[in-house]
C-alpha cells in the first residue's frame, strides 16, 4: 500500500531533507502541501513536483492523504497534529511536538485514542554515528558510562533565523530548537534518562525578544552518568562532537551532531584507537523507512511521541533552571520540574 503525504508547511528542512526521503521509500509519495499562503504554497508545489498546493489545512486533510509531515513553527504543531489524528492521519512532527510537555502528552493521548502512528522527529538518532555509538556501549567496549560531553553549538544560517530568534510565543530560542535534540540523543546513545538538568542561558548577540541564543547544561541521569551539553546559534567556528568517557574506554565522536550522515568515530581504550566504521544512509530516510513500518504494525518511529515528551520536559526544565539559578528535576509524566 502506498502512504500518500501531506506536507503541513512548505519549510526549507522539508525541501532540503525531507521530501527526498519520503520519495526513496518504495510505497512513499508526497501527495500535497499546505502553506497558508496561498503564493507560497503553489510554487512551492510546483518547484517539488506536488501535486496539490492548498492554503488550508481542511483543504490537505481532506485531499486523500494518509500521512503528515509538520514543519510549521512549533506553537502550530499541537492544533495542527490534533486536527490531521482526528482526520485519522498518521503523524511525524518536527520537534518539539508542542510549546509544553502536557499538550504533547495530549497529542499522544489522541493518537492512541484513533489508532494512527505518531512520531516526533528527532532525526539524529538515525544517524549511523549514533548508531555505532550506542552498539559499542551495550557491547561493553568503554566499560561502565561515566560521563558525556555533546557539543553542537553552531551559526544559524541567516534563512533560518527568523521566527528563531524573534518569537517567543513561537517557540523560538535555542533551548526549543537545539537542546531538544541533544537530550533524545543523549538518551538515545546512552539508554538512559535524565532525571536533573542545570542551565545557563546567554544571548550573545543574534536574538531578541528575551529569547536565548547559546545554552550551557549538565544533566544528571538515572544510572549516575553525568553530562554537559553546550548549544548555540552564535559561534561561527565550532566544531560539533559527542563524546562518552567510561570506566575502559572513551567514544569520541567529531562532526556528528548535523543531519548529514558525516563524521567519525574514534575508540580509545588502553589497548590503543581504532576507528568506528558505520554506515552512511541517509538520516531521514532510515527515519522514514522505519515511520513506514511502525504505520503496517511492525514496531514504532524511530523516536515515538512519548520520545518527543522526553525532550521536551528537559527542554522545559532547562528553560526553568536557567530562570531560577537551580537544578530541576526532569519528569515526563508530571511536566518540568518537582
Amino acid at each position: 500500500m502506498t502512504v500518500r503525504w501531506g506536507l503541513i508547511g512548505a519549510s526549507t528542512i522539508a525541501k532540503q531533507f525531507m521530501i527526498d526521503a519520503i520519495r526513496a521509500q518504495s510505497d512513499g509519495e508526497i501527495a500535497a502541501v499546505m502553506s497558508s499562503n496561498p503564493e507560497r504554497a503553489t510554487a512551492y508545489a510546483r518547484e517539488n513536483s506536488i501535486p496539490l498546493a492548498v492554503s488550508t489545512l481542511d483543504g490537505l486533510l481532506e485531499g486523500g492523504i494518509d500521512a503528515v509531515y509538520i514543519s510549521t513553527t512549533n506553537e502550530l504543531h499541537l492544533e495542527q497534529a490534533l486536527a490531521a489524528i482526528k482526520a485519522g492521519k498518521h503523524v511525524l512532527c518536527e520537534k518539539p511536538l508542542a510549546l509544553t510537555s502536557a499538550d504533547a502528552r495530549q497529542m499522544i493521548a489522541a493518537a492512541n485514542a484513533a489508532g494512527v502512528v505518531l512520531g516526533t522527529n528527532h532525526h539524529l538518532r538515525s544517524a549511523g554515528a549514533h548508531r555505532a555509538m550506542r552498539d559499542a556501549i551495550v557491547a561493553g567496549r568503554i566499560g561502565k558510562p561515566i560521563a558525556a560531553r555533546v557539543f553542537h553549538s553552531v551559526y544559524l544560517p541567516e534563512n533560518l533565523q527568523g521566527w528563531r530568534i524573534t518569537r517567543p510565543e513561537a517557540g523560538g530560542g535555542v533551548v526549543l530548537d537545539i537542546t531538544v535534540h541533544d537530550a533524545d540523543t543523549l538518551r538515545f546513545v546512552l539508554g538512559d534518562d535524565p532525571v536533573e538538568i542545570s542551565c545557563f542561558t546567554q544571548s550573545a548577540g543574534m536574538a531578541g525578544a528575551g529569547l536565548e541564543d547559546g545554552a550551557m547544561c549538565v544533566w544528571r541521569f538515572k544510572t549516575g552518568v553525568i553530562a554537559q551539553s553546550h548549544e548555540g546559534f552564535t559561534t561561527k567556528f565550532a566544531d560539533t562532537g559527542f563524546e562518552v568517557h567510561g570506566s575502559e574506554g572513551s567514544l569520541i565522536a567529531r562532526n556528528v551532531m548535523t543531519q548529514r550522515p558525516v563524521g567519525s568515530v574514534l575508540l580509545r581504550t588502553a589497548a590503543g584507537e581504532e576507528d568506528i566504521q558505520f554506515d552512511r544512509e541517509d538520516l531521514y530516510t532510515r527515519s522514514l523507512r522505519q515511520f513506514h513500518a511502525a504505520i503496517r504494525g511492525e514496531g514504532q518511529p524511530s523516536a515515538t511521541g512519548e520520545d518527543g515528551v522526553w525532550s521536551l520536559s528537559a527542554a522545559e526544565a532547562a528553560l526553568q533552571s536557567s530562570k531560577s539559578g537551580q537544578a530541576v528535576a526532569i519528569d515526563p509524566k508530571l511536566g518540568s520540574a518537582n
